[in-house]
């Protein structure tokens, strides 16, 4: 692959500073700079030889980029694009981390129209419930899927482009509609984020809080370990892509009343169908899923 010489990271936290790491390691990003809100945060990952130099200069960190990746909240996307706009220069490739498509590629259009033909859209399905530089490593993308979401204005060497820096990440990439994207992600990710910061909050608001958290064990961590998960990004997420979230919560909520009819009329049979049904799903999914082990617990 060729050579990056200048690359640009939005938002050097896990994700970027993941990214950042990964193509550092794989010595195809000749000079790295990042960009972001926190001076501090941006001062530590210089330190931690993430980046080689920090800006919060759009002008100077654009000058001779190559390649750019805009990983700071999804909420923050739209402001950033309207920032980095006037600096951006014809053929400079540009692609985001974002967790949802739809709101983001309406910010790349409303402000990045001159550019459409460079700026590719993609999703990695990785992260971890801790967040910041500190929390970056190398191998992050190793064996995870990416999701590229391409424009029709976008050049098919742009996209080349982006899919063979994830691969060299170590990911395996995958293209899908960005409205099919925000549709399969709002069922399988962000609907079970709602509901585990919703058990966790409704736990916690209780008289006999304490009691009840004595006593959790092994299913309740499991359930809501991704509860642990950055509470602006999954508030950004939520928002940006509440229409497909709420059509799932609402199908979500149908099979609850199903389930508590079934306990109501005290019907064994069924219920354990039911539970059967979802064993097997479940364990077919889980033997089929080809990401490796990660201790960091992953949360998409």
């Amino acid at each position: 692959m060729a050579v990056i010489e200048k690359l640009v990271v939005c938002g050097v936290g896990l994700i970027g500073g993941s990214f950042a790491l990964a193509l550092r390691q794989a010595g195809v990003a000749r000079r790295i700079v990042g960009i972001g809100r926190s001076e501090a945060s941006l001062a530590r990952a210089v330190a931690l030889g993430v980046i080689d130099e920090a800006t919060n200069d759009w002008s100077r960190a654009l000058d001779g980029a190559d390649f750019v990746l805009l990983a700071p909240p999804v909420g923050q996307m739209d402001a950033v694009m309207a920032a980095m706009a006037p600096h951006l220069a014809a053929g400079t490739i540009v692609t985001d981390a974002g967790s949802t498509k739809r709101d983001i590629i309406e910010a790349v259009y409303r402000h990045l129209g001159a550019h459409l033909a460079s700026v590719v859209p993609a999703h990695p399905i990785a992260g971890a419930e801790k967040s910041g530089v500190e929390s970056a490593f190398a191998s992050l993308y190793a064996g995870r899927k990416v999701v590229v979401t391409p424009l029709p204005e976008n050049e098919p060497a742009a996209v080349l482009r982006v899919r063979e820096v994830w691969e060299v990440c170590g990911a395996q990439i995958h293209e899908m509609p960005p409205q099919e994207h925000d549709r399969v992600f709002a069922a399988v990710s962000h609907l079970p984020h709602l509901l585990a910061f919703g058990l966790v909050h409704d736990l916690a608001g209780r008289a006999n809080a304490d009691q009840l958290f004595n006593f959790a064990a092994g299913g309740f961590r499991d359930f809501t370990r991704i509860a642990g998960s950055h509470p602006e990004m999954w508030r950004d997420i939520c928002l940006a892509n509440r229409q497909a979230l709420l059509a799932e919560l609402d199908q979500y909520l149908a099979e609850l009343a199903y389930l508590r009819a079934l306990l109501l009329s005290g019907d064994s049979e069924r219920l354990e169908q039911l539970f059967d049904e979802a064993r097997t799903a479940r364990n077919t999914w889980a033997e089929q899923f080809s990401g490796p082990p990660d201790p960091t617990f992953p949360s998409e």
